[in-house]
């Protein structure tokens, strides 16, 4: 007959037996939660002690915003986010700016109800006395400001977009690099609004300048616009056949124009024939304005956002962070009660991990040993 103390000892023997097969599974679940307690703890910013350590942490992050800005907005590389289109920088600016080129008009604007009243109308109200078959240059110049004027709003738009488009995206990246310290996204952000309200500041002169260089002359040195001419006037003959011969259609068709109604016109045979020419001239013309417009728009543009990048933006931001007397220096140094609070959390967690580590540990060195016993 087996005695109490042998059964004791056998029941002991077991239930270290299934204590042993357990606790390697323990074990692991330990070491996985304290590696991602370590890892979780690793991430967290570091906990600034000096001014110098706080100045390295803020170039550090201006120069990360700088790097990001710099590949979304100028180079186009986007693997830091490659299936958010939205911050595909350079094709959301360029669809933009195709945007703008395709609203633009692509003939020469006009609002009038019968064909060449309008350049009919100003020419009448051109006259003096003079030499009769000279084109007035006062006149070409009313009807060319009245057409530039019905688009002047369009460039200021697509700068204020694209603008609003560039300080979305960099808010966006500040508070990305900046994430780990909280007290520094107001001040940012701030900066980053200010300083684009001043770029898209500049933008606006410069794209009412160019609108204002347009209204103040006619010019242009580019062949193609001698070209169009000439070959738009080739069909004035057959045009002023149209006007003196009463006896041919009121109606005729003109390669630039399709069909027109010309039968209003035999009444202003004295004028009809310049305002003809002057209507040509304003359509060859008008091909040159438009292409001024949208290359001077997009150039700007991509200066602009260089500019921004690679000189203003770093030098606003470290100015404007640090603050007079390093005060913005000062505010890193301390820590959020949240970040504080979860540092405190993570730092207890792995101490009680390691602990826990080391109990089962020994425990698992004594059912060893009594097993070899």
């Amino acid at each position: 007959m087996v005695g109490i103390p042998v059964l004791a000892d056998r029941l002991t023997q077991i239930q270290a037996s299934i204590i042993a097969k357990c606790l390697p599974d323990i074990v692991k679940k330990i070491d996985d939660k304290l590696n991602r307690s370590m890892s979780e703890l690793n991430s967290m910013p570091q906990n600034l002690s000096t001014i110098a350590d706080a100045l390295k942490a803020l170039i550090r992050i201006v120069k990360l915003v700088r790097e990001s800005l710099e590949k979304l907005l100028i180079r186009g590389e986007f693997e830091e986010f490659p299936g958010d289109n939205s911050l595909h920088a350079t094709a959301r600016i360029a669809e933009m700016l195709y945007k703008y080129y395709a609203q633009l008009p692509e003939t020469c604007p006009t609002l009038e109800k019968q064909f060449l009243m309008e350049e009919v109308c100003v020419l009448q109200e051109s006259k003096e006395i003079r030499l009769p078959n000279f084109l007035p240059r006062s006149a070409f110049l009313t009807l060319l400001k009245n057409k530039v004027n019905t688009i002047s709003h369009m460039p200021c738009e697509v700068v204020d977009t694209v603008w609003a488009y560039i300080e979305k995206i960099a808010i966006q990246m500040m508070l990305k690099h900046c994430e780990n310290y909280p007290q520094l996204k107001s001040a940012s952000q701030r900066v980053i609004h200010g300083l684009i309200d001043k770029m898209r500041d500049r933008s606006n002169k410069f794209v009412k300048d160019m609108i204002g260089m347009e209204l103040v002359s006619d010019y242009t040195s580019s062949p193609d616009y001698m070209n169009s001419w000439v070959e738009l006037m080739k069909e004035e003959r057959q045009f002023m056949q149209a006007i003196e011969d009463h006896s041919k259609p009121t109606e005729i068709s003109l390669k630039s124009f399709g069909k027109v109604e010309i039968g209003h016109l035999r009444s202003y045979v004295d004028v009809v024939e310049q305002a003809f020419d002057m209507r040509m001239r304003l359509t060859a013309y008008w091909k040159t304005i438009v292409l001024r417009l949208v290359d001077g728009v997009a150039l700007h543009i991509k200066h602009a956002i260089k500019c921004l990048v690679e000189d203003e933006l770093e030098d606003e931001l470290i100015n404007e962070l640090v603050g007079p007397k390093m005060a913005g220096i000062e505010r890193m140094l301390e820590e959020s009660p949240a970040t504080a609070t979860k540092r405190d959390r993570l730092n207890k967690s792995v101490q009680l991990l390691r602990q826990s580590k080391d109990v089962v540990a020994n425990i698992m060195d004594r059912i060893v040993a009594d097993g070899d016993k």
